[in-house]
């Protein structure tokens, strides 16, 4: 099973909404509640998200990642600068850092809630961030509990978040706000590689000595 990330565009809509994932006209993130609130028409909604997706895409850059596997997409994950995100100024562990990008939710399809596509996903915009400069670590407003329920909105579970590397960093009993270090990750990556490096060096079968050589050895 052939599994990566790429950017998430305004191609990616349509496809994930095809999936029954709730994208398309969600817009908990991207509006604050009372506009929110005004907008009841679904085509409007469609609309108000993908000018708020060129305009990040626009003036910042990439703000997601898509999980692909076997060439269709099965899962993404939207971030943003706290700027671009007014409906995070509703809860009470905020604001976010000044040095953080807001990891706003991510969905992935039913079938592929095991298979590791979330973990993926995260690690693809770790990727990503790492590259640009002025953005030291991750935050997400998260789900006190341990699984998505009804009244978690748009928010990730803080079970899942720990799992993939954020640790609380303003408490709270149902909205904690949970941070992500890329500096520690980079670290952690490069250490990793380092040692994948050494273990082939290990391994690796040595050559056998010249003609020169083992006439010497005889």
């Amino acid at each position: 099973m052939a599994r990566t990330t790429v950017p998430f565009t305004l191609d990616h809509l349509d496809a994930l909404d095809a999936l029954g994932l709730p994208c398309r006209a969600c817009l908990f993130w991207e509006l604050d509640p009372v506009r929110r609130g005004r907008l009841t028409d679904e085509t409007t909604r469609a609309e108000v998200k993908d000018a708020w997706m060129s305009e990040v895409l626009r003036e910042w850059g990439s703000c997601g990642r898509v999980a692909i596997v076997d060439g269709s997409p099965v899962g993404y994950l939207t971030y943003a600068p706290p700027s671009y995100v007014p409906g995070a100024a509703a809860f009470p562990t905020g604001p976010v850092s000044p040095d953080a990008v807001l990891l706003v939710t991510a969905h992935v399809a039913d079938g592929y809630d095991e298979a590791g596509i979330g973990r993926l996903l995260v690690q693809g915009m770790a990727r990503d961030l790492s590259g640009r400069g002025g953005i030291k670590a991750v935050e997400a407003f998260a789900y006190g509990g341990n699984r998505l329920a009804p009244e978690s909105g748009c928010l990730l579970p803080a079970e899942f978040l720990a799992r993939v590397g954020f640790k609380t960093h303003r408490p709270h009993p149902r909205t904690p706000r949970m941070r992500m270090e890329l500096r520690s990750l980079v670290t952690w990556r490069d250490e990793v590689e380092a040692a994948i490096e050494r273990l082939v060096g290990v391994v690796r079968p040595k050559k056998n000595p010249s003609p020169a050589h083992r006439s010497e050895l005889n």
